[in-house]
């Protein structure tokens, strides 16, 4: 749901995970295929391979939530209920492969918006920290043992702001690589996987993320 009535989206399952870490997805480019501003149902594309990946860590009792910058409402292409669509259907493809999300965070405000959802670096919009921050909160989740996925160095970017454990970064880009590899430090680990799939499994196999 949409909880200030303009342009940030939170919808969590459990509302205590008793200080479990927990894992974050970006949406678009991890879980889906990127198509460029997803506002249609019909336009999703599951990455193969992620819905048994996600159901793992399910099992494992780890939480999973998605954080993910929803420029493409503040810029007019689509709108909150068109968002909640793609949510339903991405939740019903999930469940086929007996999975689910624990929570979803989106944030929709951007530069480039118009009226209220015109707002620069707005703190949930990451690079920025606020969606896991929110998360840990409204979750009770350790932050620290956590570790995020995404497929541009402004999401693990966000991930080392939030203080997490690290983050794995799944794009063939070289500038993207070369820019979270630059985030790594003592406190934050920086990985690269050639997919989400990938990723999880050495998170889990190599127990980088235990419940």
């Amino acid at each position: 749901m949409v909880i200030d009535d303009i342009g940030l989206w939170c919808d969590i399952g459990s509302a205590d995970w008793g200080q479990r870490p927990a894992l974050f997805l970006d949406r678009d480019g991890v879980i889906i295929a990127d198509t460029g501003y997803l506002g249609r149902a019909e336009g999703l594309r599951m990455i193969d391979g992620v819905a048994p990946a996600i159901a793992r860590c399910n099992t494992l009792g780890i939480p999973v939530v998605v954080v993910t910058n929803q420029s493409g409402i503040a810029r007019g292409y689509y709108d909150w209920d068109s968002f909640r669509a793609v949510q339903a259907a991405l939740s019903a493809a999930l469940a086929a492969g007996g999975a689910h999300l624990d929570a979803v965070f989106a944030c929709a405000y951007h530069a480039d918006g118009s009226g209220p959802l015109r707002i620069d670096a707005h703190p949930w919009r990451k690079p920025n920290p606020g969606m896991i921050i929110a998360a840990g909160r409204g979750m009770n989740l350790n932050l620290s043992r956590s570790w995020i996925v995404g497929d541009r160095a402004h999401d693990l970017a966000a991930g080392a702001a939030a203080d997490l454990a690290g983050g794995t970064l799944v794009a063939p880009d070289k500038g993207e690589r070369q820019q979270a590899l630059e985030l790594a430090s003592p406190q934050f680990i920086v990985e690269t996987a050639a997919n989400a799939v990938a990723a999880l499994a050495r998170l889990v196999d190599g127990r980088r993320l235990t419940p």
